[in-house]
């Protein structure tokens, strides 16, 4: 494993509690540029509470969050969004009512340098900067094979459908950090391996296929992955980081982790058991 790539995301002593429950306790670490790195931990381990911290929609009590050296540690999920940090929900977060297509532009707004009034005119300017996030939403549509629903409303779709919207409406933002909170939770076979190649896809790049959508085709810096298929998370993360009552207990690949005797019985005999 590699061990001198750039820390894009640093994560310094990070407690988070909700009256007497203690969610996170001195939660520390680095997150490097160009790897994926995959958080895993019993339910209850604090693991969404991480990612709720780090895209500012809970504010820890303690700790300090930096973003490629600035501190954003309690800063607005809208600025950290413009920042290049985006995120998917263990609960789908999608505009029900709203097609396909509407999902993945309305992510694109935080982009947008139009003001409201130039917007409403739709002319010049305006006109050029609507058709060239257009573009970038076809081709997320096109790079996540979901063309044929682009104008069904979201609502009516298949959950794995709607996990993979909701996977482009993230990739719309074109983040330099991605959080990806159970992707393929309550996904068949089937399902698991697709979004797990568009995951890898997505973050190695696709260079001259899709040459004007820039994080399509130089990829994203580093994703953050919480997921409970251990297969998948064997499969594609250079690293893991498991976490069990909000304590980080064990970091290292997934060879390490994998024969770690702590995690073994902390995390992994309670998957079987379950």
């Amino acid at each position: 494993m590699q061990t001198d790539r750039q820390v894009k995301l640093r994560i310094d002593h990070l407690s988070l509690s909700f009256g007497g429950v203690t969610a996170l306790d001195d939660v520390s670490m680095d997150i490097r540029d160009n790897e994926i790195l995959a958080i895993i931990g019993p339910n209850g381990a604090g693991k969404t509470a991480l990612l709720n911290c780090i895209n500012g929609f809970y504010k820890p009590q303690k700790g300090e969050i930096s973003y490629d050296g600035q501190r954003i540690t309690r800063m607005r999920p809208d600025k950290l969004a413009k920042l290049g940090i985006a995120r998917t929900f263990q609960n789908i977060e999608l505009y029900a009512g709203l097609s396909t297509q509407d999902n993945i532009m309305a992510a694109r707004h935080v982009l947008m340098q139009q003001n409201f009034i130039t917007g409403a005119l739709y002319l010049g300017w305006a006109l050029k900067e609507e058709i060239e996030h257009r573009h970038t939403a076809e081709e997320i549509i096109d790079f996540l094979e979901i063309a044929p629903i682009r104008k069904r409303a979201v609502g009516v779709l298949p959950y794995g459908m709607q996990k993979r919207v909701e996977l482009g409406r993230a990739l719309a933002l074109e983040p330099k950090v991605l959080l990806l909170d159970e992707p393929m939770a309550g996904m068949n076979l089937e399902e698991k391996e697709d979004i797990a190649r568009f995951i890898i896809d997505m973050f190695e790049g696709q260079g001259a296929t899709y040459p004007n959508t820039p994080v399509l085709r130089d990829g994203i810096s580093c994703i953050i992955l919480v997921e409970h298929d251990m297969g998948v998370v064997m499969d594609i993360a250079d690293r893991i980081i498991v976490l069990d009552f909000g304590r980080k207990i064990a970091e290292g690949t997934p060879a390490e982790i994998k024969t770690n005797p702590e995690v073994i019985s902390a995390y992994l005999g309670k998957e079987k058991q379950a």
